[in-house]
């Protein structure tokens, strides 16, 4: 909400992480929590992964990581890095090589666990290659993936497990002085997750990667990771975070930003608030709603919109919106600008009607912050 004051309230302090690259990106201290997502193109896919790539940033993805099982996938990797408009991870399980040559290909981060590619000498290898290519390497421990020596130690996955592996990983890194790492330690349970995150958190000044891996799909795995990954947040833990989901990336970034932005911690886009509907409902809400979220997904400018079917709560939450609308009798309702009563509108043009006033908002947002930049340049 544009024209609101901020409330102490609703402030999250952030818990205090280094802070590393990725390609552009900075990860961790005072940096924005980044949005990421997957490919699930084939790789050596070069045309169909970087259509793919494009379509997460167009969502606001800022990073994208890749799986690189293979040499073909490797050798793909290089055209992609050099045509992506956002910085990619090389997804790494247990082949060193693929490591090295994901850096060399232009990766900016490698998502690897260094206790599985091998001995002390091949993580050396792999960090050398890393500092040469100026690459990040994200550690991503597993519950479903943990070390066997840990299983017989704890009898099974748990968030004990789980850190004693990420703090492993991390003192094989320090060993061969490389420090631009994060970490993730994601299970599919929600609660082991968040206890893991939440210890891990307390023994590592290291960014966290936050994700709750396998979470399901759109709808039970957007609840799974809004439960898990929310109350990580609130807590103030977290510097970039992956919604895991088996739907399509650009969802898994449209959830990232919807969870982020009900924290207040990242603002991107229209926020929609619009309620349920019922016999009240002045015009089609819900169908209104659902044609708004698609005509206005171009608008990254942040601001808020209420769509309100009847005068019991529509005029209060108007005030608390940059536009708003709130239906009444007669096939029209009332639009409300920076809280106060406008003009009326009939439903059948209030779509279009409303899709302008946005973009005139959005457009005045813009050019105001590009004056304030400038005078600030100056």
């Amino acid at each position: 909400m544009t024209h609101n004051p901020i409330r102490p309230w609703r402030n999250i302090s952030r818990r205090v992480s280094r802070q590393i690259r990725v390609g552009k990106v900075l990860v961790g201290g005072d940096a924005p929590i980044s949005v990421q997502t997957m490919t699930n193109t084939l790789t050596p896919d070069v045309a169909a992964t970087l259509a793919q790539i494009q379509r997460a940033a167009d969502a606001g993805a800022d990073i994208v990581r890749v799986s690189t099982p293979d040499e073909d996938s490797t050798l793909a990797l290089r055209q992609i890095c050099a045509q992506s408009p956002v910085p990619i991870v090389a997804d790494i399980h247990f082949h060193y090589k693929r490591a090295i040559e994901a850096a060399q290909a232009g990766a900016a981060c490698l998502r690897i666990n260094p206790g599985n590619i091998g001995d002390a000498r091949r993580v050396a290898e792999v960090v050398r290659a890393a500092k040469d290519h100026g690459c990040s390497i994200r550690i991503g421990v597993n519950a479903g993936s943990l070390e066997k020596h840990l299983l017989d130690k704890y009898g099974e996955p748990c968030p004990d497990a789980m850190v004693e592996s990420g703090m492993d990983h991390i003192k094989l890194l320090q060993d061969n002085d490389f420090h631009e790492f994060k970490i993730s330690v994601k299970a599919s349970d929600v609660f082991m997750a968040a206890a893991a995150y939440s210890q891990l958190a307390d023994v590592t000044d290291a960014p966290i990667h936050l994700g709750i891996t396998e979470a399901g799909g759109l709808v039970s795995g957007t609840v799974k990771s809004a439960i898990g990954l929310g109350n990580l947040l609130w807590a103030g833990i977290g510097d970039t975070i992956r919604v895991s989901l088996s739907a399509d990336p650009v969802e898994e970034v449209r959830v990232g930003f919807e969870i982020l932005k009900s924290l207040g911690l990242r603002h991107r886009g229209v926020t929609i608030i619009s309620c349920p509907s019922c016999a009240r409902q002045g015009f089609d809400v819900i169908k209104t709603v659902s044609a708004l979220e698609d005509r206005l997904a171009h608008v990254t400018t942040s601001l808020s919109l209420s769509i309100i079917g009847c005068v019991v709560n529509g005029p209060g939450e108007a005030l608390m919106t940059d536009i708003g609308f709130t239906g009444g009798g007669a096939g029209n309702g009332m639009i409300y600008l920076a809280g106060k009563q406008s003009h009326r509108m009939s439903n059948e043009q209030m779509i279009d009607h409303i899709v302008e006033l946005v973009e005139q908002k959005a457009a005045e947002i813009e050019t105001a912050e590009a004056a304030k930049a400038t005078e600030a340049a100056e």
